[in-house]
């Protein structure tokens, strides 16, 4: 059984899949508590589901493409089984994480988006260095920057702990909070090697995504 917060079938906002049909799993519960954190479940109420459940109401959708989220989806014991068994269904499966949890138990072939806190999240570095050894090329890091102090924290991760990443990096301006324009031009300025990632979602549906 995996508490579930919900699953929507939307757009993908983010990342390089950005702009398909896809099916968010969003489990209940997260080990980490940032500041800014646009997916609060303190007060939300979810439901135990099976695997089978789950998959079941992914395939309703008739949607190929789906992403399990959080929340923390790592913290729940069965989610590489869910995983498996979105695969299994002939779906292409993303998995977000903090990054804070050992990524090596999700099955091969799971595309990895590890989202790593900046200082501004008050959870700053709270991710596993050894997890961007088990990242592929497929796979991809995303880090939120709130300010210039959360940019300079970025760049320099990407010449430590992410040195040798060969998959996409991506740099998110806080939303709302950072403007976009500011952040694509320190990108250009150092010549950074990342992918600059709009929340697309909250550009289509600013009063929230649609329930269908």
């Amino acid at each position: 059984m995996i508490p579930i917060h919900e699953i929507l079938h939307t757009i993908q906002g983010e990342g390089t899949r950005a702009g398909r049909p896809c099916v968010l799993i969003r489990t209940l519960g997260c080990n980490l508590d940032c500041t800014w954190c646009d997916t609060d479940q303190s007060d939300a109420r979810g439901r135990d589901m099976q695997v089978e459940q789950i998959v079941q109401s992914v395939v309703r959708t008739r949607c190929r493409l789906v992403e399990v989220t959080g929340g923390e989806p790592l913290l729940h014991e069965e989610t590489p089984a869910l995983c498996s068994a979105l695969q299994d269904a002939g779906l292409e499966v993303l998995v977000e994480t903090n990054g804070s949890l050992d990524v090596g138990a999700l099955p091969r072939g799971v595309v990895r988006i590890m989202d790593i806190k900046p200082p501004s999240s008050g959870e700053g570095g709270k991710f596993l260095a050894s997890n961007v050894g088990r990242l592929g090329s497929g796979d991809e890091v995303k880090m939120v920057v709130a300010d210039r102090n959360d940019y300079n924290w970025a760049r320099e991760r990407l010449t430590t702990e992410l040195a040798g990443f060969e998959g996409t990096c991506l740099l998110s301006p806080l939303t709302p909070g950072m403007d976009p324009g500011t952040l694509a031009r320190w990108i250009l300025e150092d010549r950074l090697d990342v992918r600059l990632n709009l929340q697309t979602h909250k550009i289509l549906f600013p009063d929230g995504e649609p329930r269908i």
